[in-house]
């Protein structure tokens, strides 16, 4: 039986490991098929801090990596198909039907941004493609960029990348916006904003240096254009990576898991969320690596709490956690 096990390898449950390993806790840690998270498709990271020139985003995933194996985390590759959460421990099944047995979980199983589809997307992820203004608008100083969505999120980070781009154009596939009305109205008053408003993106156009161009449909007069830009960035929400947990714990309405108050405990005593997984807001990978060193914290704290007897306790009254 393990006294933890880590569902995720990003920043949130790298350092996670990292603590509990040191804490001669044992962790296990259960990796995907496509372990790092979402800093494994970023490629230079500037603000994480430490690195004054940056680091690629794929590299400082594995220096965390190494630096949890180095104190004793230990890792798993493989989808955690089916977790039981009702009584402890706990009980998980992974990929090819193995059953693991822990005191507690954290889930750091992040959350993923929602793209398009289109032809010239998901190839150029990285040479102009992005899904996170605050990572990646830097990199755009004086060039032209598009930001495609019509809900709060996409006015908020068209604003913000006004800061960067020589001009910023708003992409919406319907000829009203889902953004709230001050959101709005502090777009459409900003000068470096435009509007391609009723139009369908379609195409990532590129060439061997990255992103040129975005083709899109004008559902007006059924005719294609080719908007010329250098970034697009996709603002059209995320998808917490919850559904292996079978609705067990409580969520908010757009399904991030709830935590408690200034912690990172969930409504199910003994398991523990941290990451993107919890968080609709931030979601940067220092942010992600602070919530993980709470989780370890108070995971660590549980674990020691509670007598060996204790571990077949019935879990079925479980506490309800707010959102905040």
């Amino acid at each position: 039986m393990y006294n933890a096990i880590i569902v995720g390898t990003g920043p949130a449950g790298l350092t996670a490991a990292i603590y509990l390993a040191r804490a001669n806790m044992e962790p296990l840690v259960i990796e995907g098929p496509e372990p790092g998270g979402q800093l494994t498709t970023t490629t230079e990271v500037e603000n994480f801090p430490g690195f004054p020139e940056g680091i690629m985003g794929p590299e400082l995933i594995a220096n965390m990596r190494t630096q949890a194996e180095r104190f004793g985390a230990k890792f798993r590759t493989g989808w955690v198909n089916k977790v039981d959460m009702s009584n402890r421990p706990f009980k998980l099944e992974i990929e090819g039907g193995e059953e693991l047995v822990t005191k507690s979980i954290i889930i750091s199983t992040g959350a993923s941004a929602k793209y398009l589809g289109i032809p010239g997307e998901k190839d150029n992820i990285g040479r102009g493609i992005s899904t996170c203004a605050t990572c990646d608008g830097f990199f755009f100083r004086g060039k032209k960029i598009i930001v495609v969505g019509g809900g709060d999120s996409a006015m908020e980070e068209a604003h913000f990348l006004t800061k960067f781009a020589s001009e910023v154009r708003i992409v919406h596939r319907r000829d009203e916006l889902r953004a709230s009305k001050i959101m709005q109205d502090r777009a459409r008053a900003n000068s470096k904003i435009a509007w391609e408003l009723n139009k369908t993106p379609i195409e990532v156009v590129a060439n061997e240096r990255g992103v040129t161009g975005l083709k899109v449909l004008n559902n007006a007069t059924g005719e294609e254009e080719l908007l010329e830009t250098d970034g697009v960035f996709i603002t059209i929400g995320h998808t917490p990576n919850t559904t292996f947990l079978d609705g067990q714990l409580q969520t908010n309405e757009i399904g991030y898991l709830l935590v408690k108050p200034g912690t990172t405990e969930t409504n199910i005593p003994g398991v523990f969320a941290c990451g993107d997984v919890q968080d609709p807001t931030y979601r940067q990978a220092i942010t992600a690596a602070g919530s993980g060193c709470m989780a370890a914290l108070d995971c660590e704290k549980f674990v020691e709490g509670h007598a060996v007897h204790d571990w077949s306790q019935s879990l079925n009254e479980t506490e309800s956690v707010q959102h905040v």
